[in-house]
């Protein structure tokens, strides 16, 4: 081939066509693309901006918040290891005048029945939470991935009872426990417990998140609902599970108002109507009465403690291996 065969390129044009070599193209192959941190992609932030000052600024108001969220806590604290005496003394209100003592832990250790009201707090709170949780997700997943009758108007009713105070249904509970001849039992206080329609609302938008191809390709191998329910889907939803357990056993750890007017015998009393009793019986005692705050609030922070984990995940996931 001869110079006058090779294509020449005009200076006020585009270059002409040529095949491009296999390198060439291996080259053009490997080009990395924009990264999420990349000029194209820009980061973004939680804080109130990019900047120092705004993340200093946020930094300080959450500091605040969390103090002022914590000073409650750190002055029961204070007040259960004082002595009457200077619990009482507002002068002193920092550091008590007489040193810090254990006298308010070992009263109400000495004139109630702890052992025996964190025993009872801990079975009711536990077939609770079993319960309610097993029924607010089948429940939810009844809602999510079946279709039958009045679904819609079933669901907008679950919601609706939302809205309702369960202090309104004191009365009914209450008459139906003695109809059935059920008060002064575990299950008088442990039913009426179980219903939790928000936990079902929960439970139906999770499930609602959850892609349909696993459940067809369950049914391709021949599930059916229950094997879909129990093999598929609550895998998936452990964190989800382990928020709402928390939240249920701590609502049932702290509930009063039923569990005083479902029993009157002092072996079936929990750790708040116990912890009450001691108080009225005894008047009013500051140091007494932190002591008894602090005791009956640390099984839930230990609780707490273990699971959060459960919470955060739960918001962050989306049921698929954790991404």
């Amino acid at each position: 081939m001869t110079s006058t065969d090779l294509p020449v390129r005009d200076a006020s044009g585009p270059a002409p066509h040529t095949p491009h070599t296999g390198r060439a193209s291996a080259v053009r192959r490997r080009v990395p693309r924009p990264g999420p941190h990349s000029r194209h992609h820009p980061r973004t932030h939680l804080t109130l901006g990019a900047g120092r000052t705004s993340r200093v600024l946020a930094l300080a108001a959450l500091t605040v918040m969390a103090l002022v969220w914590l000073l409650p806590m750190a002055w029961a604290l204070l007040t259960a290891f004082k002595s009457e005496r200077d619990a009482s003394d507002p002068l002193h209100w920092l550091l008590p005048a007489h040193g810090f003592t254990l006298q308010g832990f070992s009263a109400v250790w000495e004139r109630g029945d702890l052992p025996l009201w964190m025993l009872n707090s801990l079975l009711i709170s536990a077939a609770v939470t079993v319960i309610t949780v097993l029924v607010s997700a089948m429940a939810g997943y009844a809602f999510s991935r079946t279709l039958f009758a009045g679904r819609r108007w079933l669901f907008a009713l679950t919601v609706a009872a939302v809205l309702v105070p369960p202090q309104i249904l004191i009365v009914p509970w209450f008459q139906q426990m003695l109809s059935l001849g059920l008060l002064d039992t575990y299950a008088a206080v442990i039913l009426p417990q179980t219903v939790a329609p928000v936990m079902v609302f929960i439970l139906k938008k999770h499930f609602d998140s959850l892609p349909h191809e696993l459940e067809e390709a369950a049914r391709i191998d021949g599930a059916g609902h229950w094997r879909i329910f129990w093999s598929v889907l609550l895998p998936l939803s452990r964190p989800m599970l382990a928020a709402v357990s928390i939240f249920v056993f701590i609502g049932a750890w702290n509930n009063f108002l039923w569990p005083f007017i479902s029993t009157s015998d002092p072996a079936l009393m929990t750790l708040p109507v116990g912890i009450t009793s001691v108080k009225d019986a005894y008047g009013i005692q500051y140091a007494q009465s932190m002591a008894s705050a602090v005791l009956a609030a640390l099984p839930l922070v230990v609780v707490f403690m273990f699971f959060q984990r459960h919470i955060v995940k739960s918001v962050a996931t989306t049921g698929l291996g954790g991404q």
